[in-house]
């Protein structure tokens, strides 16, 4: 039965996370603005960023979602549609530029979401 439970809070939690929302009570939005991110949860407590840095994880999950997305869809173009190099550059740059800054907020989520699930109070 441990098990079943550990899939269910972590089921919650990133169900939480989806939606930009505190991973402990679910309630109090993660962000005020678009980049402007608060600095604990309003309602529960939770402080989000736990140090300084603490966010650099964010960074590595925002680059690992964009390249593979990037590179997974340039050869599946490249093999069903057989676009030339520019073509494919032309669709995947400005991809790169604009996807990173509009996923910024759900890496940040997931980031505090996996810390919470790992390591649920400070």
């Amino acid at each position: 039965m441990p098990f079943d439970r550990h899939v269910n809070r972590a089921t919650t939690i990133a169900r939480r996370a989806v939606r930009l929302r505190c991973p402990r009570c679910g309630e109090t939005p993660l962000f005020r603005g678009w980049f402007a991110m608060a600095r604990e949860c309003a309602l529960c407590g939770l402080v989000f960023e736990r140090a300084q840095g603490y966010f650099v994880g964010a960074i590595y999950i925002n680059y690992a979602v964009s390249s593979v997305i990037a590179v997974g869809g340039f050869f599946v173009l490249w093999a069903w549609l057989d676009l030339p190099s520019a073509w494919q550059f032309a669709i995947w740059v400005p991809f790169l530029i604009v996807f990173p800054l509009w996923f910024f907020r759900y890496s940040r989520s997931f980031w505090l979401a996996i810390e919470y699930y790992v390591n649920p109070e400070p």
